[in-house]
């Protein structure tokens, strides 16, 4: 296939399907006729406008990385906590896991992907794209899974809700900084990547003798002939995910072992003069509930007890199924999949709240919260499931259908 016959053609990566590339407006979707995945969108934005709220969004994230992001006082003792700070304490405290966990998803990665982002829209602006804009294209698509800036304020207003009861609570200048952080990057999310991966050039290269053979790249979207590397990032190419179900089945199986010390262990120790009170999952729950907050002891549940239930008996349910080579209800199961990728970030919510409220809660000999050692095992719960959707491949659910055909 030539290089310009490539860039015409468009592949679902949910159920394999190919298609004819063809111009859609502003706002409009192009959507797959077989199991209804957004193929592409038309671009609202353009590339002066993304690069102006890119430019907005890292101003904004140092703001709310080096400002406190809420004040606490009781009883004629005060503190404040920022974002770095309470990651130090962690740290400190020799919950590394957790540490690492929140710095990465809520500051290293989200400022990589807008760092990178920068560079590959200034790059275009002045001069034609190089294999550096390949490159940097390619680390937005890794680091940008994993960035969770949302979830994170969802954390914040959870834990000031629980401080709420034990102290005088007042919002800091990172709590407005992160959640415009949010709205910024939502925004930036919505620029389809393949309009600049359009500007990338792409090689002829030569398919081997089973050319015939179409494979998309699951990098940068451009179905290749039967070649090993893309012809216009040099990701590697597999017609199926390597191992996917074998690798999805691994990692379901350490998650589901770790679930339980993940809810049984507390995941924070509270020290007072009243003595030291342990804090599992569940006992938070029943905390929000008794204390006049139904509406979160209900958003904790979900996001910390159905959501990793439901993605573990999923996934698994997804994986037998293809072992079984079942051609029922592709597309119902591959929404499905859809469905458990997405909502599988929130599940970090109660991580965000620990890291928090070990940072807030020093105030000497009156009130001391310390991590324990569920929340690590909680947070690799939550890493473990997300890895085993990242890694199954939903196309497997429609080869059934074409073996059958």
């Amino acid at each position: 296939m030539s290089a310009h016959e490539s860039t015409f053609l468009t592949a679902c990566l949910d159920c394999g399907a190919l298609y004819q590339r063809c111009k859609v407006a502003p706002g409009e979707k192009a959507r797959c006729c077989r199991c209804g995945r957004v193929l592409y969108r038309g671009a609202r934005l353009t590339r002066d406008h993304l690069l102006a709220l890119v430019a907005a969004a890292l101003i904004v994230l140092v703001i709310a990385n080096t400002t406190p992001i809420v004040y606490l006082q009781t009883q004629g003792v005060s503190n404040s906590a920022t974002l770095l700070g309470s990651i130090l304490v962690l740290w400190r405290e020799g919950q590394e896991g957790v540490a690492a966990l929140a710095f990465v998803t809520t500051l290293a990665f989200p400022a990589l992907e807008l760092c990178a982002l920068a560079g590959v829209l200034l790059i275009l602006r002045f001069r034609p794209a190089s294999r550096s804009v390949a490159l940097l294209l390619r680390g937005i698509q890794v680091v940008r899974p994993w960035g969770m800036v949302e979830v994170f304020l969802v954390g914040v207003l959870v834990a000031l809700v629980k401080l709420s009861h034990m102290a005088d609570v007042r919002p800091g200048v990172a709590l407005w900084g992160f959640a415009c952080l949010a709205v910024l990057l939502t925004a930036i999310v919505t620029f389809d990547l393949r309009e600049l991966w359009d500007d990338v050039p792409v090689r002829d290269v030569s398919p081997s003798e089973n050319g015939s053979r179409l494979v998309p790249c699951h990098v940068c979207g451009l179905v290749c002939g039967d070649v090993v590397r893309c012809s216009r990032c040099g990701a590697r190419l597999h017609v199926r995910k390597p191992d996917s179900l074998s690798r999805t089945w691994a990692l379901l199986i350490a998650a589901a072992i770790l679930y339980v010390p993940a809810n049984m262990l507390p995941i924070m120790r509270t020290t007072s003069p009243m003595g030291v009170e342990a804090d599992t999952i569940m006992s938070g729950i029943v905390y929000f509930w008794t204390s006049g907050s139904p509406d979160l002891a209900v958003l904790i549940f979900v996001v910390s007890i159905f959501i990793p239930l439901a993605k573990l008996a999923s996934m698994a349910m997804l994986a037998l199924t293809v072992q079984r080579g079942s051609s029922h209800g592709k597309r119902r199961r591959t929404v499905l999949y859809r469905l458990v990728e997405f909502v599988g970030r929130w599940s970090m919510v109660d991580v965000f709240v620990v890291a928090l409220m070990v940072g807030l809660v020093r105030l000497g000999s009156l009130v001391v919260i310390d991590a324990a050692s569920g929340a690590t095992a909680f947070g690799a719960v939550v890493v473990l499931t997300i890895l085993a959707a990242h890694g199954f491949d939903p196309r497997l659910l429609w080869d059934a259908e074409d073996k059958h055909d």
